[in-house]
């Protein structure tokens, strides 16, 4: 079975309503439909404390996290656009990741190692695709593997206050991006599962 787990990158406290969960839902639909088990966590929901280790000591609510990310298969990272940049959240993620670096599994190869990472970025404003390439560069940088067509986004009118989660259905560019997106996803993560990198 592969495993996918999203993480939501908003910068808004949960129940609030988050046009990047719009999303990140629309991803782990296809992925459902495709045999994926999936998880969604809100980070700004946990403590999730500054810096580059697995483990920042008291009161740090990322080693539950980590633990689901070193389970899952498929990391699907989502953030909104501000000020044409990720949010903080997203940052404080992959400097959280960082850690990674230094571990590795049985045979010797770095731990991300045979895993993919997608995108999904939304905004009333231009960004994602600096975003994305900002993100895919970071996660590859830890091991993860992305694969053809990685990213799926929403850009509304520049400076408008339409948000993602405002309309009135999806738009059928994004839905058919987000479609391939997990397909590509979950094709990789499997043949990845069966034949991961050499050591």
């Amino acid at each position: 079975m592969v495993r996918a787990l999203a993480l939501n990158c908003t910068l808004k406290p949960g129940p609030a309503p988050s046009s990047t969960e719009k999303l990140l839902r629309e991803v782990l639909s296809e992925l459902d439909g495709l045999g994926v088990e999936s998880e969604l966590v809100r980070v700004v929901d946990v403590d999730v404390r500054p810096g580059v280790e697995k483990d920042m000591g008291a009161g740090d609510e990322w080693p539950p996290i980590r633990e689901k990310v070193l389970a899952a298969d498929i990391l699907v990272l989502g953030t909104p656009t501000w000020m044409g940049h990720p949010s903080s959240v997203a940052s404080r993620v992959l400097e959280r990741l960082d850690a990674e670096l230094s571990e590795t599994d049985p045979e010797g190869r770095p731990i991300l190692f045979g895993k993919v990472a997608v995108v999904a970025v939304v905004g009333n404003e231009d960004g994602a695709h600096k975003i994305a390439a900002d993100l895919f560069q970071a996660l590859n940088d830890v091991g993860y593997t992305i694969p053809a067509q990685g990213v799926t986004y929403w850009n509304g009118e520049a400076m408008g206050s339409v948000d993602y989660q405002d309309l009135p259905e999806t738009p059928g560019s994004t839905a058919e991006t987000t479609a391939t997106v997990a397909a590509n996803a979950a094709h990789l993560a499997a043949l990845l599962s069966g034949a991961n990198y050499p050591v």
